[in-house]
């Protein structure tokens, strides 16, 4: 069973920190340097180490080096593993083949999306909320979106972040350059806001003691937590960006893996139309990881301070800087929203949601505290008086089983570990029996 005191051990080890692979900053030719004269982007240059996923796959090819007769399991980068229904795949296949007829030839799309993919995700998933499909915004994923939408509201906007959250959230912001300077005392940028979303607050943030920021970043159900905001807690939300002026914007992406009454939407909640932004994914819910294709709600009573409609300018930034997700993978959308490929796609999110209860009651059965797991594909295991990386280490050593560290999503992550549940079953048992080993 695991201990406080067996994590404090780690914690006197010597421990490779998570270390940065940069290429060299010059290329000597015959003693001279190539260098231009064109100055390195400065919100680059705050960045700190690696983003989290490249720098966990790193550490997993070296250990596959150290330990080429692993077998390695992947709790890790939560990515899916389930092939997609033959429903789906053979829509994709399909389409991808009409293109080598003259009938079936197409070009570029509509960069708003295929106007039947929009219309099926506001009926499928927004039919209750009065979602326009004028309203729904097709991409190759809602990461891409963040960025767009970071690109939208530049350089001086104020933001807030859950904490724990999202990676992506906050380096999107460093580089646009909305974070300020990172403060190493603390580990956060100084004009982030960090919304401490802890157990003992049922993972909300405390409202009453935020300040006001422009723009406030929540997902629900959480990654990574894997907590899904109640209605009475969103209600709490939309009221403070209401009377704060704020944009919420939204991350439905693990909706589709909530099992009770809490909301896939922000839009169930009344006054959000007037306050949040929606992105959500088929790579979770599909199996879309590799494929790329995704969508954002902009409302239509949304505005700027100058009453300007945000959709109009969103708009504008689709039509500049992106073409249009890949017809074949709308049609792939198409499919899945059709009702066996609703059923398709539900029979498979049902296999994770098993996995993560092995999980849960394999962290449990070891004296752990578990969160989430149950409206989501992530655990959040409390490992106290730990640091994340060495128990990220400890485990890949004695189990060859790739976790996340909690520390690499804020400083509230510290001591917590990311537990995925995307994988095959016999994976997951096996790691279950690997982990029950670790800590008997």
């Amino acid at each position: 069973m695991y201990s406080a005191s067996a994590g404090n051990s780690m914690l006197r080890r010597n421990f490779l920190r998570p270390r940065i692979i940069q290429a060299s900053y010059k290329t000597q030719k015959e003693g001279i340097a190539c260098n231009t004269k064109v100055p390195r982007n400065v919100n680059m240059e705050k960045l700190q180490s690696a983003y989290l996923f490249p720098e966990i796959s790193m550490r997993e090819v070296q250990h596959i080096e150290k330990y080429p007769d692993a077998k390695l399991i992947s709790l890790g980068i939560g990515d899916t593993t389930e092939p997609i229904p033959d429903i789906i795949a053979s829509s994709m296949a399909n389409y991808a083949r009409s293109l080598s007829t003259a009938e079936g030839y197409s070009g570029y799309g509509a960069e708003q999306g295929n106007r039947a993919l929009r219309k099926a995700i506001a009926e499928t998933f927004y039919r209750d909320v009065r979602v326009k499909e004028t309203e729904v915004f097709v991409s190759d994923g809602s990461q891409c979106d963040i960025t767009r939408l970071q690109l939208l509201l530049g350089s001086n906007v104020s933001i807030a972040v859950q904490d724990p959250s999202f990676p992506a959230y906050v380096d999107s912001s460093v580089i646009i350059g909305q974070a300020g300077d990172f403060e190493d005392k603390t580990g956060m940028y100084g004009k982030i806001q960090y919304m401490k979303c802890l157990p003992k607050t049922k993972f909300f943030p405390d409202l009453a003691t935020a300040s006001r920021s422009d723009i406030i970043f929540f997902c629900s159900p959480n990654n990574p937590t894997g907590h899904a905001a109640t209605r009475q807690q969103l209600e709490q939300l939309v009221k403070f960006a209401k009377e704060n002026g704020s944009i919420i914007i939204f991350d439905s992406a693990y909706a589709a893996y909530i099992s009770d009454d809490s909301p896939r939407s922000i839009f169930e909640i009344p006054g959000a139309r007037e306050v949040a932004i929606e992105v959500s994914s088929f790579s979770k819910f599909a199996g879309f990881t590799g494929i790329r294709l995704g969508w954002t709600v902009v409302p239509e009573e949304l505005s700027f301070s100058n009453g300007f409609p945000v959709i109009n300018d969103f708009n504008r930034i689709v039509c500049t800087c992106f073409n249009g997700a890949s017809n074949i993978a709308q049609a792939g959308g198409l499919a899945c929203l059709s009702p066996e490929g609703l059923a398709s796609v539900h029979s498979i999110i049902k296999c994770y949601k098993e996995n993560a209860k092995i999980l849960r009651d394999t962290f449990s059965s070891l004296g752990l505290k578990v969160y989430g797991g149950e409206n989501a594909p992530y655990l959040w295991v409390h490992f106290p008086g730990s640091k994340s990386w060495d128990i990220f280490t400890e485990i890949l050593e004695k189990t060859h089983i790739i976790t996340v560290p909690g520390s690499g999503f804020g400083p509230e992550g510290e001591e917590f570990m990311r537990i995925s549940a995307f994988g095959h079953t016999e994976s997951i048992i096996e790691a279950a029996r690997r982990l029950g080993n670790l800590y008997p």
